[in-house]
């Protein structure tokens, strides 16, 4: 089944479903035959940008090459699924007008529902004051204005979000509309 390349960018607070989504879209888009890669932030910050902290110009920093390597996947026929926090709205719009082919999906739950989903106590040892510039706690995070898709994982289940996200890719012309039988 022929598609066209492009980057699905997941932002969101940590906890509030940004790779449970992008796995599950992942499985529906391999069945459907799509050539696709995925960049989820934290195997990103071991490998892509190793040493990198978490001032503003080092997370700027982050979400410049995470877009980069996009941009090159995407002109090259790719579906790229990028699941990263990406804070600070400014340089998500930099990376969108740099890819062109870019589709922002805001996965939002508030704040409480974040921190109980929190497996590995990132936001516990955060409000200890062992981790310093944690989103969303000491750190902002700006929510994206106009996203293609916003995805309520506290109001929504699993399935409602990727049909959500895979209807908005059909609409915008990324994938043919699938045939059900």
């Amino acid at each position: 089944m022929e598609h066209r390349g492009v980057t699905i960018w997941f932002t969101g607070l940590s906890g509030a479903g940004k790779s449970t989504i992008t796995q599950a879209l992942e499985t529906k888009l391999r069945q459907r035959q799509c050539k696709l890669e995925v960049l989820d932030g934290d195997i990103v910050r071991t490998n892509l940008t190793k040493g990198l902290g978490f001032s503003k110009e080092d997370r700027d920093e982050n979400i410049r090459r995470i877009g980069f390597v996009s941009h090159l996947l995407t002109r090259n026929g790719v579906i790229v699924l990028v699941s990263a926090i990406s804070p600070y709205r400014a340089i998500r719009d930099e990376v969108r007008q740099r890819i062109g082919d870019f589709m922002e999906v805001y996965v939002s739950a508030p704040l409480e529902v974040c921190e109980n989903r929190d497996v590995k106590g990132l936001y516990k040892r955060a409000r200890a004051g062992e981790i310093k510039q944690f989103t969303g706690i000491d750190d902002p995070y700006e929510p994206p204005l106009n996203p293609e898709v916003n995805c309520e994982t506290h109001n929504e289940t699993l399935e409602e979000s990727v049909n959500k996200v895979l209807a908005k890719l059909e609409e915008m012309g990324y994938l043919p509309t699938a045939v059900t039988a």
